[in-house]
């Protein structure tokens, strides 16, 4: 395993210091996972695991190499699939911390609880519910698509970038599912970065941008439930502001590789221009998006699968187009502070320098 210690200063926009990576350099895969079976799901984004258990990763005399790579492997692919998993809620959770504590990740930094998650839930303040009865009553983005928007395409979003510390990783599992429909999209920041010019990408590296979800507090009235305002994860992660600004490019220190970080979920306005400027520039990144279906993944869940995804370089979209219900549930772990290493590269070059 690479040295542990906080990445250096120079060169670095962005960043907290109690919220700094504790790796100086991206993970190499040590090839753990030669022998189990897998295909790549498209050219840039997304791969499949055939015959692989979490809960058999976590028994492994040879866990942390391997929970190690399979980090490797998700922040270089954007998101993987795990075909149905026996896996628990609290094999989950276990998995999620540690796999993003080997990724490098603050000592600061846990699993995540939602602004939103009631006090005394079920499951534990750190495995969200993603139910379709929540979605019927407007839960969480979905209020966008009801009341702002007739496109789909306003869901797409990185988890909880509204907080100085947003996440790393998360871990998803369906366990009900409609007869049909209710696929996710997934979609590469490293892909989107890639199409932007030299000079856009330059400028856009000098400005950061605000992420909102006050719309949360309204949510939380109507629900009769008070919002969490104690320590959601990580210490920089409390109060009631929910917002925070971040680099508009950021780079994720697994891969070393640059990445688009703005989303239509959350990010409401790029600081530094006005706010015509700001609009245009936004739409522009969304479109960048939105109408490139080749920088996406769309995949197909059967009963228990799990995906597992990179919050910093990835954005996920879901589809509403079933009636059924649909449940399941999800965990998600604290990583960095975002910033921006100017020394890092896009992921096409450092693929071409490989080749």
């Amino acid at each position: 395993m690479p040295a542990i210690h906080p990445i250096d200063r120079p060169n670095i926009r962005g960043g907290h210091d109690q919220a700094r990576p504790t790796i100086s350099e991206p993970l190499k895969y040590s090839g753990s996972l030669d022998n189990i079976k897998y295909r790549d799901l498209t050219p840039v984004i997304g791969r499949e695991y055939t015959g692989i258990q979490i809960a058999q990763v976590l028994d492994s005399e040879d866990r942390d190499r391997l929970i190690q790579d399979i980090a490797t492997i998700v922040s270089q692919r954007g998101v993987v699939f795990l075909r149905s998993q026996d896996v628990t809620h609290l094999q989950m959770k276990d998995f999620c911390e540690r796999l993003s504590t080997l990724a490098g990740c603050p000592q600061s930094s846990s699993l995540h609880i939602h602004p939103l998650t009631e006090e005394g839930s079920e499951l534990g303040d750190q495995i969200s519910l993603i139910s379709s009865e929540k979605q019927k009553k407007g839960g969480g983005l979905t209020h966008q698509l009801s009341d702002t928007s007739r496109f789909a395409s306003v869901g797409w979003h990185a988890d909880i970038t509204f907080e100085n510390v947003p996440s790393d990783y998360a871990i998803l599992k369906i366990h009900t599912l409609p007869e049909t429909g209710g696929d996710t999209l997934w979609a590469s920041g490293y892909e989107i970065y890639d199409r932007l010019s030299p000079s856009m990408a330059q400028f856009l590296e000098g400005l950061t941008a605000t992420h909102d979800a006050t719309f949360f507090h309204d949510e939380a009235r109507r629900l009769g439930n008070p919002l969490r305002e104690g320590i959601r994860g990580s210490p920089l992660n409390a109060g009631s502001s929910l917002t925070a600004v971040h680099p508009v490019i950021r780079t994720n220190p697994v891969t070393g590789w640059k990445s688009v970080f703005v989303n239509k979920g959350f990010t409401k306005r790029i600081n530094g221009v006005t706010k015509d400027e700001s609009d245009v520039l936004l739409q522009y990144l969304f479109n960048l998006l939105t109408q490139n279906h080749d920088a996406q993944v769309r995949y197909k869940w059967n009963k228990n699968d799990v995906a597992i995804w990179d919050n910093r370089s990835n954005w996920h979209c879901a589809t509403y187009d079933y009636d059924d219900t649909r449940i399941g549930d999800r965990v998600c772990s604290l990583g960095e502070a975002p910033y921006l290493d100017l020394n890092s590269q896009s992921r096409r070059q450092a693929l071409a320098e490989k080749s």
